[in-house]
C-alpha cells in the first residue's frame, strides 16, 4: 500500500512540476550567413546592419565588427593576452565589453574602438546586454543582475526559474521586445526571461541548427542571439560555428 501512495504522490509531483513548465518552441530557418570558425563567440549583437561580436579565449579575446551578408570584418578591437573576453554591449556612442574572471571591463569609443575607460566588478563576467535604462548581466549562475550603465554597480537581481527548477549556466543574453533571451551552456536551448521576476515565458529548442560533424569540438556550443529591431529579425550563432542563422520561432507540432 505505501509503495502504491508513493508512486502516485510522485506521478501526482512530476505531472504537476510539469504543468507549470514554460512551453518549447522549435524554430524556422530563414536565411544563413558566414561567420568565421576563428571567432569563439561570448558576446553579440545587431546595430546599423553590422554584427558586433566579443570573443574569448586568452590571446585571441576582443571584438570584431562584421558586415552580415558576407562576413567580411569591417573594425577589430584586440584585448591583451591576459584578458579573457566575454560579452559586449553599446551603450550611447561607446561599446562594453567585460572580461570571464580578471573583474576588469573596458569602456570603448564604438567608431573608433579605443579604449576610453575601465571599470571593474566581484564575480565572474558572463553574458550582458540592456535595456533603455540598465545593463543586465549573467554570471553562470541563475542570477541575472540590473546594473547603472554608467558605474555598473548591481541595482536588482532576478533568479532565473521554470516553474519550480532553478535554471543557472546563463551565458549570452539579449534583450527583445521586453524579454530577455539566455543562451544556457552546454545547453541548445535559448530561454525566454521575464524580467520582473525572472520566470522563463517558453523554451527555443535549436537541437539539430548546427550538426555536432559541424562543429570544431565540445566547446564549440550555442552562443549568441542577435535581434535587428526595425526589422523583428532574429539572428543566432555559436562558438566557432561557421554560420549565423536568421530564425523564426514556432509552436512545435503536435
Amino acid at each position: 500500500m505505501f509503495s502504491k501512495i508513493f508512486i502516485r504522490s510522485a506521478l501526482f509531483l512530476a505531472l504537476a512540476v510539469n504543468a507549470f513548465a514554460a512551453p518549447v518552441y522549435t524554430y524556422k530557418v530563414i536565411a544563413k550567413y558566414p561567420h568565421s570558425t576563428d571567432s569563439y563567440t561570448e558576446g553579440f549583437f545587431y546595430l546599423n546592419g553590422l554584427f558586433y561580436e566579443g570573443i574569448g579565449l586568452n590571446g585571441h579575446s576582443g571584438i570584431v565588427v562584421t558586415q552580415p551578408e558576407t562576413g567580411t570584418p569591417v573594425q577589430r578591437f584586440d584585448l591583451p593576452s591576459k584578458y579573457f573576453g566575454e560579452g559586449i554591449i553599446d551603450w550611447g556612442p561607446n561599446l562594453l565589453q567585460w572580461t570571464w574572471q580578471s573583474h576588469t571591463g573596458f569602456v570603448l569609443d564604438r567608431f573608433s574602438l579605443r579604449i576610453v575607460s575601465q571599470f571593474h566588478y566581484s564575480g565572474e563576467g558572463w553574458g550582458i546586454t540592456r535595456t533603455a535604462k540598465e545593463l543586465i548581466t549573467s554570471d553562470g549562475t541563475a542570477t541575472l543582475r540590473f546594473r547603472n550603465p554608467n558605474t555598473f554597480a548591481e541595482t536588482h537581481h532576478i533568479i532565473v526559474k521554470d516553474g519550480p527548477k532553478t535554471i543557472d549556466q546563463l551565458n549570452e543574453l539579449e534583450y527583445i521586445k521586453g524579454e530577455i533571451y539566455a543562451n544556457v551552456w552546454h545547453s541548445d536551448r535559448i530561454a525566454r526571461i521575464s524580467p520582473t521576476d525572472g520566470h522563463i515565458i517558453a523554451w527555443i529548442d535549436l537541437t539539430g541548427l548546427l550538426p555536432t560533424d559541424q562543429r570544431v569540438n565540445e566547446e564549440s556550443v550555442l552562443n549568441g542571439i542577435a535581434y535587428d529591431a526595425k526589422k523583428d529579425r532574429l539572428f543566432v550563432t555559436g562558438k566557432q560555428w561557421p554560420a549565423v542563422f536568421e530564425i523564426k520561432a514556432v509552436p512545435k507540432s503536435k
